[in-house]
């Protein structure tokens, strides 16, 4: 168990054309090891699994691509039964380095909405498959792994889906800057935190509103030899029309200071595969 203070969406000074209106509060998080079993990406909204990749230094784009993602296919049909189909649409890496361009995300978040799930499936399927596709369960499930060393600094956090209130969720709009340099995105030249210029709209995302019931897990000291199922939306979730009660639409998750975290070790570095899944 550990404890750290958590960045949510404030609720009380949100503005859509804000790019800082967010919060800190303090939260437990307890550890996976030892009941890893009882948490899965139906009832919790994550897995945890061991499973040593091939690629081990990512540092070749194009390898990543060709190597690293049938592996990760490979591994979701593995461990998630009655997969038809899995499309890869992108991965990021990040490395708490000096001049890294990714760090790793504090902010309480869903990555996907029903809506932004829905346009990455007509955006990465062939438009002949789409509407079949769509009348089927569909997820998107990030599969996260450290690289190079245990991520003890900044570990990933995770929210039990079962410990989310449906009021937590607050819809916002993903966005990126429009310029990039070399070693990281260029900042908005603006006098105020709260101006959105500078960035532009890539989709849609959930915020996470603080909650005293949330029930934050992380694996401590996790290695490269294992792997985090982040699901990010499903399409049997309770949130959907047809969907059902003890489905999870996926898991709020964030980086974290652990103020156990050894002195000295090294930068947190990861890499996350985002995937839709489709079932039979």
């Amino acid at each position: 168990m550990t404890a750290a203070a958590f960045r949510y969406i404030d609720r009380a000074s949100y503005d859509p054309n804000a790019t800082e209106p967010f919060k800190k509060a303090l939260g437990q998080i307890e550890d996976l090891r030892g009941q890893e079993s009882h948490y899965t990406t139906d009832n919790s909204g994550f897995a945890l699994y061991n499973s040593p990749a091939k690629e081990t230094a990512f540092t070749d784009d194009a390898e990543v691509r060709s190597g690293y993602y049938a592996e990760v296919e490979e591994l979701l049909r593995k461990k998630l039964p009655g997969v038809k189909k899995v499309a890869i649409f992108d991965h990021t890496i990040r490395r708490r380095t000096p001049g890294s361009a990714r760090s790793p995300v504090q902010l309480v978040h869903v990555d996907q909405t029903p809506r932004a799930a829905e346009a990455r499936v007509r955006r990465h399927l062939p438009e002949d498959e789409v509407e079949e596709l769509l009348k089927g369960r569909y997820q998107i499930i990030n599969v996260w792994r450290p690289i190079e060393n245990p991520a003890s600094d900044f570990p990933l956090a995770l929210i039990d889906w079962r410990s989310i209130a449906p009021s937590d969720f607050v819809k916002v709009d993903l966005l990126y800057p429009k310029e990039w340099r070399e070693n990281g995105e260029v900042a908005p030249d603006s006098e105020s935190m709260f101006s959105t210029e500078g960035y532009e709209v890539k989709g849609e995302t959930y915020a996470i509103a603080p909650n005293e019931g949330h029930r934050f897990f992380y694996a401590k000291d996790m290695t490269p030899e294992e792997v985090m199922f982040i699901k990010c939306f499903d399409s049997r979730s309770h949130t959907m029309t047809e969907g059902k009660t003890d489905i999870a639409h996926g898991s709020g998750h964030t980086a974290f200071i652990d103020p156990q975290t050894p002195a000295g070790s090294p930068g947190r570095q990861s890499i996350e595969v985002r995937c839709l899944v489709f079932y039979e």
